[in-house]
């Protein structure tokens, strides 16, 4: 498996570098996360890694314990053998081998890594320490959601021309129609449409210092998503 963690943007800073030039780095929360699932060819069809990043609250007896984040008791049935529901006695009664749980508190944000578990086991804690030595990661998130926008803030079109003969539609995208053959538009056509909160992955980001007292991740640039945003990192596997 690729080295990975999860985290979560924290904000954006600079630094100075030897020569004194100003860098502008992204602070990443990076763990520490717990192995949550082991994943083999034998029982799942592929292997995997499964962390699982930031603790889950516990509800309250006095509040509404449908909200989504707060810890139910199938989240906790995920990561701990103590429930002591009726299904786990009458499997344990039957003799059935129950898998192995993490005995963490839940998790909020959990993600899977495909590829090899060795030297991973279930319940282990990884921390930002996995990613020393690491010179650059692709980190993915979900970008920031700017609702439907218009082909001039969306795909960055100069719109219409600001002189006579053109009527109310500065900001519109002009003409999309086709001749006769083919009659019909390309798929793929810039148009207004939704624009942004989609998954998004900026590759090849240089690692500017690693602090694992803090659990905090520098990387060189800008990652997507607003601050406080849960994140996947993983070391590239961009050559060059």
């Amino acid at each position: 498996m690729a080295k990975g963690i999860l985290g979560r943007k924290v904000a954006m800073t600079q630094l100075y570098d030897e020569s004194g030039k100003a860098v502008p780095v992204t602070v990443i929360e990076a763990g520490p996360c717990h192995v949550l699932q082991l994943r083999s060819v034998a029982r799942d069809g592929y292997e995997a890694v499964q962390l699982g990043f930031l603790d889950k609250k516990r509800p309250k007896e006095n509040r509404v314990r449908s909200r989504s984040s707060q810890a139910r008791r199938s989240d906790r049935g995920h990561v701990t053998s103590k429930l002591n529901s009726k299904r786990a006695r009458r499997r344990a009664a039957a003799g059935v081998q129950l898998p192995v749980k993490a005995e963490c508190e839940p998790k909020q944000f959990i993600r899977e890594f495909r590829g090899s578990a060795d030297g991973l086991e279930v319940g282990q804690e990884v921390t930002v320490e996995a990613l020393a030595g690491v010179k650059a990661v692709d980190v993915t998130g979900i970008s920031k959601g700017r609702g439907f926008s218009g082909v001039m803030k969306r795909h960055n079109f100069s719109g219409q021309r600001a002189s006579h003969g053109v009527k109310k539609v500065h900001r519109h995208a002009g003409g999309t129609g086709m001749s006769a053959s083919p009659s019909r538009l390309f798929k793929g056509k810039r148009m207004a449409g939704q624009y942004g909160n989609g998954r998004v992955t900026v590759r090849n980001l240089k690692v500017v210092s690693v602090d694992q007292e803090n659990n905090l991740l520098l990387v060189y640039g800008a990652v997507p998503g607003p601050s406080g945003a849960f994140v996947i990192i993983q070391e590239t596997n961009k050559v060059g």
